[in-house]
């Protein structure tokens, strides 16, 4: 038997953010109840700010039965002389019954005490208070809160419950508020509590109430009204996905409405106007023709037709913050760009100032640009260090903290300096993750290659090293930036000697330990079979720029539908040159090559080993083409000949081509 089961929490207004963080493990959590209480069926959850509702359309209205089979003791023990010991009356006693109910059952290679009962499930109805107590107490938003007298937190306090099972309302009680058959509407349509005669009655009440339960639905309602105003107002406006999330999470009855500022403020750069909006306000900024324009939509939450109001009050709100920006913005411009004040500015504990970062810094980009840069380039690129951090001390930063590089680049161009050195501030802290958009010039990548750089070697120096998933400083990213601006511009950078040059200013760096994590980092960055990076890194190539050709390389070859039976031939040449020390000479005697199949194995090595190659594909394609040669001679060769020389002459040979593909991967090292 099934009936429909309806579950809502009643809450003051969710923080968007903590619901939204948690928001992708709050049905899975349910799940887990369900799946604990035998009662697993389809659900479906909604949520508005101010309720968290579980709708099952049919629901379960008693566990299964099931069998449960109990085991005793061996019956050799559980019986003396044919009278039950104290192990036999005390599986009976476990098992409710008397001790002529127990049977046997054989389990292994002995036959032991046996019963079977039947447990007959539970009304749901019986388990449902523990159940979505259960739920709510697993929730995680971050911080939770206490209210009234009760010991027990959550991220609001509950205000009403709601459980019906068919039509039934279900008596029980959640963090002291007792349940009953009622819910709330939205506030601009009535502040008490609204009672129900049944489950389709609370669907009909919160639609009639202004309330739209479906999240789904209040996305599309808003989605749909930007497309209207976008098509008669002749705009675009910026839908930021993340923003959209929050506003649904906010809102029960969402209207998007176009409201404006004044042009004044458009002398501020763009995304100062757009972080004022987003962050502060939760609006979305309007473009027209890819230029930003002094208007706005909020998203309201109000019910009514007359919107003007509601635009006036948000206008109201939002001129005094673009006004202290615009104060802010006018005042940096009069100060202009100066690093005075970063010495008291701790970088971190053990590393000195912010000040004292620059000057590290300073040096490592001096290294980089005699690698990577023109001569000519090296006073733009002193100087871009130098005003990398100036705009840490603007009250715009202050006050806009992730404007930090942006602001600068803006006061850097105001101020008269050079657009290569304004983008280089701009892009300094460039990638800041995956998708994120590289360093778009050489010496803006060399800007942020040396603050990565340092701050990894800083955090090395001081022990600060990332252990399990814990990362506070982002070197692992930092890592990944280095790998992703290496190979975008061409630079030619080793891992070990790099390092190792660059590190020569920085105390007691574990450069193993450094090396290591490095590598680990590549194994994240590539999306191969490991064994492919393992074999390439076992090659004992550690230059960015070669290891990235040689795995694309070698992952091209494992791919291929041939690569199995030419992997099975030199595998075997791998396992004949185990005692080879193949990082010696290896000179081949041709004249103790007697056998045809040797003779013609030396002769193909060379024409092979002779040619340049303009791949690394195309030299393993030639290593690998080999296999025919291979295969005779292992098929009529004897390696180990009795004649010494011969033997010494034979692995010389085998070796030698293995030596070849080790330049660029330890062919044994890879699992097909």
């Amino acid at each position: 038997m099934v009936k429909p089961l309806l579950i809502e929490i009643g809450v003051e207004e969710l923080p968007a953010l903590p619901l939204l963080k948690e928001l992708q493990n709050i049905e899975s959590k349910w799940l887990n109840v369900l799946e604990t209480n035998a009662l697993v069926c389809e659900f479906e959850f909604y949520y508005t700010p101010r309720r968290l509702v579980l709708w099952h359309r049919e629901f379960l209205l008693q566990q299964p039965d099931t069998l449960e089979e109990l085991y005793g003791a061996p019956v050799a023990v559980a019986f003396k002389d044919g009278e039950p010991t104290k192990a036999a009356l005390g599986f009976a006693r476990k098992c409710g019954v008397a001790i002529d109910a127990v049977g046997r059952a054989k389990k292994g290679d002995k036959e032991v005490l046996y019963y079977q009962k039947e447990i007959v499930g539970k009304a749901s109805v019986d388990l449902l208070e523990s159940m979505i107590a259960t739920w709510i107490k697993s929730l995680s938003f971050g911080k939770s809160m206490r209210w009234g007298s009760l010991r027990e937190s959550f991220i609001r306090p509950i205000r009403w419950v709601n459980v019906m099972l068919g039509d039934h309302h279900v008596p029980l009680k959640l963090y002291d508020v007792p349940s009953a058959p009622q819910t709330f509407v939205h506030r601009m349509k009535s502040y008490d509590a609204q009672p129900l005669r049944g489950i389709h009655d609370y669907f009909e009440t919160l639609k009639e109430g202004g309330v739209i339960l479906y999240q789904d639905e209040r996305r599309q309602r808003i989605l749909k009204s930007f497309t209207a105003l976008q098509e008669a107002q002749n705009i675009t406006i910026e839908t930021d996905e993340a923003l959209l999330d929050e506003v649904i999470a906010i809102t029960e009855y969402p209207t998007p409405l176009l409201g404006g500022f004044d042009a004044e403020f458009l002398r501020l750069p763009p995304e100062v106007i757009v972080t004022s909006m987003k962050e502060h306000q939760r609006y979305f900024p309007v473009f027209k023709e890819g230029e930003l324009i002094n208007q706005f939509v909020v998203v309201s939450n109000a019910l009514g037709d007359d919107a003007s109001k509601v635009i006036e009050g948000n206008e109201k709100v939002l001129r005094p913050r673009l006004g202290d920006a615009l104060f802010f913005y006018d005042n940096d411009l009069k100060n202009g760009l100066s690093t005075q004040g970063l010495e008291k500015v701790v970088f971190i504990d053990g590393l000195g100032s912010l000040k004292d970062k620059i000057e590290r810094e300073k040096i490592i980009a001096s290294t980089l640009a005699a690698r990577y840069l023109q001569p000519q380039q090296f006073e733009d690129l002193m100087r871009a260090m130098e005003l990398a951090k100036a705009d840490l001390m603007s009250e715009m930063v202050y006050e806009f903290t992730e404007l930090q590089g942006l602001m600068g680049y803006y006061y850097a161009k105001a101020l008269g300096e050079k657009e290569s050195v304004a983008l280089a501030i701009k892009e300094q802290y460039l990638p800041q993750g995956e998708a994120s958009d590289l360093p778009s010039s050489p010496l803006s990548a060399v800007v942020a290659l040396s603050i990565k750089l340092d701050t990894l070697l800083g955090l090395f120096s001081i022990k600060q090293v990332p252990t399990g998933s814990r990362d506070p400083f982002a070197l692992r990213r930092a890592v990944n930036g280095i790998m992703r601006i290496a190979k975008a511009h061409r630079f030619r950078f080793d891992i070990v000697a790099t390092l190792k040059e660059l590190g020569a200013n920085y105390q007691r760096i574990d450069f193993d330990l450094l090396e290591q994590f490095f590598l680990e980092r590549i194994y994240r960055f590539y999306k191969v079979n490991p064994s492919v990076i393992k074999a390439v890194l076992a090659s004992g190539e550690r230059e960015l720029l070669a290891l990235d050709a040689k795995i694309e390389a070698v992952n091209t070859i494992v791919q291929s539908a041939s690569f199995s039976e030419v992997f099975s031939t030199f595998k075997r040449v791998a396992n004949i040159t185990k005692d080879v020390d193949v990082n010696a000479s290896l000179p081949v005697n041709s004249q103790l090559l007697s056998e045809p199949a040797e003779q013609a194995l030396y002769e193909a090595f060379l024409r092979v080993s002779k040619q340049t190659y303009s791949t690394y594909e195309a030299q393993l394609d030639a290593l690998f083409s080999l296999k025919p040669q291979l295969d005779t001679f292992f098929d009529t060769v004897m390696v180990n000949a009795e004649d010494i020389h011969v033997k010494t002459n034979r692995k010389a040979l085998i070796g030698s081509i293995y030596k070849a593909l080790l330049d660029i991967a330890d062919i044994k090292e890879i699992s097909v």
